[in-house]
């Protein structure tokens, strides 16, 4: 009995990221050992994602409120805009040209065996009119009820830009009602993962029961394509980071480890987000009106993970389907999957939703590509962990930016 007392004591004062990664550990024990009927268990994490998912719209549009109010003119959110963008998009194309290279010299779906009937309805390629359309929101109510994220962004930054503008008397009393909302759904957040190690635990074990057999079948080859391809990628990230701000990978792996292990057990940008959010704050000090801004939009825009799944899935189709593109479609290909990223809605599964559009806008045999369904949460597991650190790690860089320009403009202005 005392022994069980020591165990439990020294598990409590554990850390959050530790506990996760631990009962991570046990879940994939548990699903390898109990095969399908570790799906039992699978109820208890779809409960974590949807607190995680509840928490983020309140916990996004008042943090980023908050942080908006405090600044002193537009001028920043503007240039906080476009180091973010230059980031997103320049890490966009890279992820997607490495992609193809390393999946063209795989070679993953020649000579695949072709089996499955190809789903009968995937929806419509959005157009870009439709895309940009759909970011501004025509009833905020239903955006919030919708969970649209992009338009409770867009919301919240035009809201806050007001708030700004506004005669400091009234400026005042709102920034500090507004910091009060914005610490009341951190604590929130705070509160629901005391929950994670046991949500992420059961869906890592309900994930390796049901899907552990088939990382041995034909499907293996164009999941450690996909795979490898994103490590190197965030092996990229993690070098920018220290060209940037100086951080080793190991430090910023250490600060921020809880936030893969829920991404890897979750499959979810979004519910993922709350995390980073909170490890953004506390664990690496940043500013509140810049991750709380580049955040929520990373999450919906910036899919590295997800571009590469996307390239994968394209290629694996046209490699079983004996097809192959000249340099025009390849450059096609990169455009319209840098459109359609977006459209993946860092939920569960989104993207494999996408990549059927992806392949059917090309002309290829959907039978094929949605043979990857089968393993797509195995997939999926790379896509948020990619998609996550890229957000990271851009708000960092953005961050150390802005730090240098203040402390520029500080001195600057005492040799005046």
């Amino acid at each position: 009995m005392n022994k069980l007392t020591d165990i439990y004591r020294k598990y409590r004062d554990l850390s959050i990221g530790t506990k996760i990664l631990v009962f991570m550990g046990i879940g994939t024990v548990a699903g390898i050992i109990f095969g399908e009927d570790a799906v039992v268990v699978e109820p208890l994490g779809d409960i974590f994602i949807r607190l995680l998912i509840m928490a983020a719209v309140p916990l996004v549009f008042f943090n980023l409120l908050n942080g908006l109010a405090g600044l002193s003119d537009v001028k920043s959110l503007g240039r906080i805009t476009t180091q973010i963008a230059v980031f997103f998009v320049g890490t966009s194309i890279v992820s997607f040209t490495l992609a193809y290279f390393i999946i063209s010299a795989l070679q993953p779906g020649k000579g695949f065996d072709l089996e499955g009937k190809p789903p009968e309805d995937i929806g419509e390629m959005p157009g870009v009119v439709e895309m940009i359309m759909d970011m501004v929101p025509e009833n905020v109510f239903h955006a919030f009820a919708e969970t649209n994220m992009v338009q409770i962004v867009i919301f919240a930054i035009l809201l806050g830009v007001t708030i700004v503008k506004m005669p400091q008397q009234y400026k005042e009393p709102l920034a500090k009602g507004l910091d009060m909302l914005a610490r009341v759904f951190r604590e929130l957040v705070n509160l629901i993962l005391k929950f994670g190690p046991i949500g992420i635990g059961a869906l890592m074990a309900a994930t390796f029961g049901e899907y552990g057999a088939q990382m041995f079948g034909p499907l293996a080859y164009f999941l450690g394509g996909v795979w490898g391809t994103q490590l190197i990628m965030m092996g990229l990230f993690l070098i920018l980071l220290f060209m940037f701000t100086g951080m080793t990978p190991g430090n910023f792996l250490n600060q921020t480890g809880q936030v893969y292990a829920t991404a890897i057990g979750t499959c979810s940008s979004w519910a993922t987000m709350t995390v980073s959010m909170d490890v953004a704050e506390k664990r690496l000090k940043l500013p509140n009106y810049i991750y709380s801004f580049t955040l929520p939009m990373g999450t919906q825009l910036n899919k590295n993970g997800t571009t590469i799944m996307l390239m994968g899935v394209l290629l694996f189709t046209a490699q079983a389907a004996g097809v192959t593109f000249d340099l025009y479609t390849i450059i096609t290909i990169i455009f319209l999957g840098l459109m359609l990223e977006t459209g993946s809605g860092g939920i569960p599964g989104g993207g494999l939703v996408i990549a059927l559009i992806f392949v059917r806008a090309f002309n290829l045999p959907l039978e094929i590509a949605a043979i990857v369904g089968g393993i797509y949460r195995l997939v999926d597991m790379g896509n948020t962990t990619t998609n996550v650190m890229s957000d990271l790690v851009g708000t960092l860089i953005v961050a150390n930016q802005e730090e240098k320009r203040r402390k520029k403009a500080g001195a600057a202005g005492e040799a005046s």
